[in-house]
């Protein structure tokens, strides 16, 4: 979901400031940018949000990271790198003629060359500290999702309270439908055998009549739509993440509302089919920025 988090503080020698932003995703996804000279902690980043449970969402962590207070490093020179590097630059000055300024200063500028290692404790420590940081501004970010949590649970609820209702009036147009459906059947196969003069059997007739309405009858839709409403309503009042549930359990709902309509033969019914889906497309929609 949409949030917004950021933190600043001073621990051990260094200024920190931790600024995370997100936005709606279906998957997450998580990208860093920190201070060259702590890039070893990046791979850490990612690890830390999913232990939150953050699992939707594009995240961007933005981390600063100024020393202010001198800190034990190990600089080491990759002479290899730096060999290739100076041959290159000497081919570059013979080929095009240019002026031969190549100094130590000027081939430092490529901070390639060299590698800077920390000891496996500060390394830690480093961590450790951030985390300080990390923390606080994780807590404002996850206080902004709440909120417009607490809002999207709000609009869901009452787009599913709707779809029940259209739900139940389907419900209610059905039982009126079949019963008189077969009925009609029933005549119209009367009149249709009597006018061509042919004999035919009351029996055969009601029975016809009656397979063909219960193929069109929806009662084992209806049933599992209950059955998938309650389970929605379990959900959506869950403390763990429930955003890919309920988003599968939209689509049983999707399936069995396109097979009533399928079915049904009544012109009101398929109308209310048609909201019934619109409604569930803002619900998936909604879905996708949740947890």
């Amino acid at each position: 979901m949409t949030a917004f988090g950021r933190h600043s503080d001073t621990i051990n020698g260094k200024e920190i400031t931790v600024e995370l932003r997100s936005v709606n995703s279906r998957f997450f996804d998580c990208n860093v940018r920190i201070t060259r000279s702590f890039g070893y902690l990046e791979e850490k980043i990612k690890p830390y949000f999913q232990s939150k449970g953050v699992s939707r969402g594009k995240l961007d962590v933005f981390i600063e990271i100024n020393v202010i207070e001198k800190q034990t490093v190990n600089i080491a020179l990759d002479s290899s790198y730096a060999k290739g590097y100076i041959n290159a630059l000497q081919r570059l000055r013979d080929e095009f003629g240019l002026k031969d300024d190549i100094s130590v200063m000027s081939i430092a500028q490529n901070r390639d060359i060299f590698s800077v290692t920390k000891p496996a404790d500060d390394i830690e420590r480093d961590y450790k500290d951030l985390c300080v940081v990390l923390d606080a501004a994780y807590e404002k970010f996850v206080s902004m999702r709440e909120k417009e949590g607490a809002n999207l649970k709000l609009d869901i609820i009452v787009k599913l309270q709707k779809i029940k209702e259209l739900t139940q009036s389907i419900t209610q147009i059905s039982t009126e439908d079949i019963s008189g459906y077969r009925d009609k059947l029933a005549e119209r196969l009367r009149v249709m055998l009597s006018d061509n003069k042919l004999t035919f059997d009351e029996n055969r007739i009601l029975t016809e009549a009656a397979i063909f309405a219960d193929r069109i009858a929806i009662d084992e839709e209806l049933v599992r739509l209950s059955s998938h409403f309650k389970s929605f309503d379990e959900f959506i009042n869950a403390e763990e993440p429930i955003g890919r549930k309920i988003d599968f359990l939209l689509q049983e709902i999707n399936r069995e509302t396109n097979t009533i309509g399928s079915k049904c033969l009544n012109p009101q019914i398929a109308r209310i089919v048609v909201e019934i889906k619109s409604e569930l497309e803002k619900i998936r929609e909604q879905i996708q920025n949740i947890e």
